[in-house]
């Protein structure tokens, strides 16, 4: 996911033969897109939220002390074994560090679902 900077130009040669413009040079308009890294943080948290500044600020909690135990790792350990076994397609929610992002004044991230392709489920 990006969001868009500027725009500027750039000079290139046309080569094809049989146009009016075959070895020549032309400028054309282009869009410049930063691409800020993408992982979970304050920034998603705020997306699940209406009000922020009154919430309490528990999204993922529960989730998180869930995973960090032992028992937590053999449920994920499960879990995927669940996913190998029954899944059809992968798909993850990732979000954008809008923190990065220079010159913007939106605090909450942006959302996204990416499919997972390439080889088998496992």
């Amino acid at each position: 996911m990006g969001y868009k900077v500027g725009m500027t130009h750039i000079v290139r040669e046309i080569k094809k033969p049989g146009s009016k413009l075959h070895k020549k040079e032309t400028c054309e308009a282009v869009t410049i897109i930063e691409t800020p890294p993408l992982h979970l943080s304050e920034e998603v948290k705020k997306r699940f939220y209406k009000n922020w500044c009154k919430s309490k600020k528990k999204a993922f909690t529960k989730y998180s002390k869930k995973y960090e135990s032992e028992e937590g790792k053999k449920d994920i350990e499960s879990q995927l074994e669940k996913l190998k076994k029954y899944a059809t397609v992968i798909r993850i929610l990732a979000h954008t560090q809008i923190r990065k992002m220079k010159g913007l004044k939106q605090k909450k991230a942006h959302l996204m679902e990416i499919q997972v392709n390439g080889g088998t489920i496992a």
